[in-house]
């Protein structure tokens, strides 16, 4: 049981990534991943930058590194650092109430799902049959990938580490699985069931696409691509899975970007739009520019 929480925990964020939808904002953003964040008193600019959990190249460049220089410290969206991170997964993974995945499948279904968690995560349903459906997506994520799977959170932090940084979290891991609550069970069954079913064929070429938006930098696209996905939470319940963490983070990247200069990791989709990150924080009267 052990060995599947710490599968789970590292490639949990991911799963959240493609489940992150917006409306596309009417003025264009530059397509770029690092934006510099100046103003409002702000005594040193800190960064924000897009990232993405599952990635073969992590676009990495000498501006990136400049940032780190001009900074002190690193938040990415949740402590990937905390050494109490995998027993806090542990009390929020299972869904709530003894609900289980094999409850809303037949047994034929029962079956389907069994061997294609055997055969591409090495489990059985049993032994995960209690967890939020659509975490289960993270545990095979490594497999729609043509290459070996790199996160850029763990680059940023491998970076912060050299330079004796520390590391922070926008949120609490517990309030990023408390989303997955948000979302009924039986559609999130339904969004597992739809990959079994398709041998994740579909789920494979909306990863490569992703990868090549991401490789380009253009922040919108990664938006209206999520959003005409085929897996319906990404419109259903966007509001809870993008719109109100986005609302959430910028008192915190406040604190921290007025108490240090700050290097800020969050995924591609939450910096566009609206009420995207880039746009919250110009509301409030920062400066926010695209570094290119």
């Amino acid at each position: 049981m052990n060995q599947i929480i710490i599968k789970v925990t590292q490639f949990v964020i991911a799963a959240t990534l493609f489940l992150f939808s917006c409306v596309i904002n009417a003025q264009k953003l530059d397509n770029t991943l690092l934006w510099k964040i100046s103003g409002k008193g702000l005594e040193k600019p800190s960064y924000l930058y897009g990232t993405m959990h599952a990635v073969c190249e992590t676009n990495i460049d000498d501006d990136v590194l400049k940032a780190f220089e001009e900074t002190n410290q690193l938040y990415l969206e949740v402590d990937m650092d905390d050494p109490n991170l995998q027993m806090a997964m542990m009390s929020g993974i299972q869904m709530k109430n003894g609900t289980t995945i094999s409850s809303f499948l037949n047994e034929d279904e029962v079956k389907l799902v069994d061997g294609f968690l055997q055969n591409n995560v090495g489990v059985s349903l049993k032994m995960v049959d209690s967890f939020k459906p659509s975490l289960l997506s993270s545990m095979y994520l490594p497999k729609l990938l043509d290459c070996p799977m790199k996160a850029v959170d763990m680059e940023l932090m491998n970076i912060s580490k050299e330079q004796n940084e520390e590391i922070f979290g926008l949120e609490t891991i517990q309030d990023q699985l408390n989303v997955f609550d948000k979302i009924p069970y039986d559609v999130q069954v339904k969004e597992l069931l739809k990959s079994v079913k398709s041998g994740l064929a579909k789920d494979r070429e909306e990863i490569q696409k992703m990868l090549s938006i991401y490789k380009s930098e253009n922040i919108e696209k990664m938006l209206s691509n999520s959003k005409e996905a085929e897996n319906k939470m990404l419109a259903d319940y966007e509001e809870d899975l993008l719109l109100k963490r986005n609302r959430n983070w910028i008192p915190v990247i406040e604190k921290a970007a007025k108490e240090n200069p700050t290097f800020f990791g969050v995924g591609a989709a939450h910096l566009a739009g609206e009420e995207g990150v880039i746009k919250l924080l110009r509301k409030q009267g920062y400066t926010v520019e695209p570094i290119q």
